[in-house]
């Protein structure tokens, strides 16, 4: 059972439904992950640092590409960052098998840069192989999420701390509940494959610690 997060100032609407899309969106189906690099990370990749001194936040501008150089991630090439809405079950949608190469943000939430938690959302692999967040694992805390914006801006977000969780015990307040200073959630799926599924979610968790001006 999932404990519902105290609604966020700016993203009170999308709390509780992007939960159930963080929880149950990422699956892999049944097929060639055989090739896709391990579904975890390590004890020492996921170690907490202390939160970065505050930045001033940005107003609101939806994401437009993504980078994760540790990673191997930029969304340029593939396409805009996905807007994501609603499904017909009152989840947020996430990215389809069509764009497991794509991010996706939920487009009512918190943008990046603004003051709160951001969401992004990202396959690991589907039923097609690897997908964009692949390579998560080689992600360390440290390292940096450049986030471009729409209106040109840039916001760059340094990761604080890395989990696997069991989707079962989703750390729901811990990823949406409100926060004073704008923050980042990089979700995707982890753990190895279970009748077709991933039974983990891996969250990244990045404050913003600059931004660059169009």
């Amino acid at each position: 059972m999932n404990r519902r997060p105290r609604p966020a100032r700016t993203a009170a609407p999308v709390l509780l439904l992007a939960v159930l899309a963080a929880l149950t969106g990422c699956s892999a189906g049944g097929g060639p992950q055989a090739v896709t690099p391990p579904a975890r990370i390590s004890g020492a990749t996921a170690a907490p640092t202390p939160a970065a001194p505050p930045v001033k936040p940005l107003a609101r501008s939806l994401p437009v590409r993504v980078q994760v150089p540790a990673a191997g991630v930029d969304t340029g090439p593939t396409g805009p960052v996905l807007e994501l809405g609603l499904g017909a079950d009152g989840t947020v949608e996430v990215p389809s098998v069509a764009d497991a190469e794509r991010i996706g943000c939920y487009d009512k939430g918190v943008t990046p840069g603004q003051t709160g938690p951001a969401v992004l959302i990202g396959h690991f692999d589907t039923a097609r192989g690897p997908a964009v967040l692949k390579n998560v694992s080689k992600v360390r805390v440290g390292d940096e999420i450049t986030v471009t914006r729409a209106d040109g801006t840039t916001a760059v977000f340094r990761v604080r701390e890395l989990e696997q969780v069991d989707k079962d015990t989703f750390p729901t307040a811990k990823v949406y509940g409100d926060t004073d200073r704008p923050e980042l959630r990089l979700i995707t799926c982890g753990g190895e494959l279970a009748d077709g599924h991933r039974p983990d979610n891996i969250i990244l968790y990045a404050d913003l610690a600059a931004t660059r001006a169009a």
